[in-house]
């Protein structure tokens, strides 16, 4: 594999409450970049490999104290990075992914109370580094969210937490649910200054939400091509 073809590869996350608009955008950015020739690899956290996949369950419906569920998560991400992400971003695609890190320290960190101490150090192990290239964050408020999802599925375990944050708004930012607690830690993690965030209003009409998409998406693509060519012609000279 060619240094060329690493440094054409990039790595996008999607963030968000589910029902904020993230499937559709994913499934159109894709498309896009498809037709622009990338090879792109859509995949999904808690999960995208098969042993990921199976943490995702337990994750989703069992019950747990916030340390386990931090574990797990960042036990799925290892394998998630290793099977799939770096070997996809080697290659020279594309990644695609629905939350990422960014979550953990929403759901984990403020919905749960985990020590952020200790969700950087998993971050710092697990990752070694690795994070996004670009991130699309979803914002929503969560009773918004909530209508949108409640003809569509069941809720888990998150989800029904945020009903009952709903009906009961007054709690401590660890307690308080996406609606609030989460919501403000995801703020204040994607809003630190040199980060590779872009805010998008879930609440805005859709064509304006993908107008900010594909321009901060095409930003990026050519950020990666120009990297390509410089390496290129290091390369080159090199020779």
């Amino acid at each position: 594999m060619s240094s060329s073809s690493k440094k054409n590869s990039r790595f996008i996350s999607f963030e968000g409450i589910d029902g904020a608009g993230k499937s559709t955008h994913i499934a159109s950015v894709s498309q896009r970049l498809r037709a622009r020739g990338a090879e792109v690899v859509n995949t999904r956290e808690p999960g995208g490999t098969p042993l990921a996949e199976s943490l995702r369950a337990l994750f989703l419906h069992s019950g747990m104290d916030s340390l386990t569920e931090a574990l797990l998560v960042f036990a799925g991400r290892r394998d998630h990075l290793r099977q799939v992400i770096l070997p996809a971003l080697e290659a020279g695609k594309t990644v695609v992914c629905d939350r990422f890190t960014d979550a953990s320290f929403a759901y984990q960190g403020a919905g749960r109370g985990m020590d952020l101490a200790v969700l950087t150090k998993l971050e710092q192990w697990v990752q070694e580094g690795r994070q996004p290239d670009l991130t699309f964050w979803f914002d929503l408020p969560a009773e918004v969210a909530a209508q949108r999802r409640a003809a569509a599925r069941e809720a888990d375990r998150f989800e029904q937490q945020d009903q009952i944050e709903l009906a009961h708004p007054r709690r401590p930012l660890h307690q308080q649910g996406m609606g609030a607690g989460r919501r403000q830690r995801l703020a204040q993690r994607l809003s630190q200054p040199g980060q590779r965030q872009y805010l998008i209003g879930a609440y805005h009409p859709r064509a304006s939400r993908w107008a900010s998409i594909w321009a901060a998406t095409s930003a990026t693509l050519r950020l990666a091509s120009m990297r390509a060519k410089r390496c290129g012609a290091a390369a080159a000279r090199a020779a």
